[in-house]
């Protein structure tokens, strides 16, 4: 494997079998853990509105936090190249999902709303323009066929 190679894996395991498999739609459970060597189990279902356990992740939440993440990571790794100190950062992401008729679905647009504090009022401006800057270096962005939109609030400490 190349250093511009890397892999990464996981385990899903469905704990769901309420004693007669997928007998019927609603004879079993969508719960199930996402196991990661030397991490805490993630534990995961469906959406509530599709039958899923509301105390546990879903995968739609998931990506949006995995979208959510990446840009703050990102956006903290394009503030350092720029010089920008930031000294908190808080994103309150929302989504929205399309059912199709025939049961598919897919996201149609993902939009982040980050918080972010900066050491030194001048750079306001640049900090905002830095989000375009950190969505086109965000590995999951770059990955999904939908657009991830931003409306960044900048603040001075």
């Amino acid at each position: 494997m190349s250093l511009s190679e890397h892999r990464y894996s996981l385990t899903v395991q469905w704990t769901g079998n309420l004693g007669e498999g997928t007998s019927s739609y609603r004879g079993y459970s969508r719960d199930h853990d996402v196991l990661i060597p030397g991490l805490p189990v993630l534990p995961g279902s469906a959406d509530p509105t599709f039958h899923g356990d509301r105390d546990r992740y879903n995968p739609e939440q998931l990506l949006l936090a995995a979208l959510a993440q990446c840009h703050m990571l990102s956006f903290l790794h394009v503030a350092v190249r720029h010089g920008v100190v930031v000294t908190d950062y808080r994103d309150e992401a929302t989504g929205t999902l399309h059912l199709n008729r025939d049961g598919s679905g897919q996201f149609e647009s993902v939009t982040l709303h980050p918080h972010v504090t900066l050491a030194d009022p001048e750079h306001v401006a640049v900090a905002e323009q830095l989000h375009r800057e950190a969505n086109q270096v965000c590995f999951i962005a770059r990955s999904v066929n939908f657009p991830v939109r931003h409306e960044p609030v900048t603040l001075t400490a």
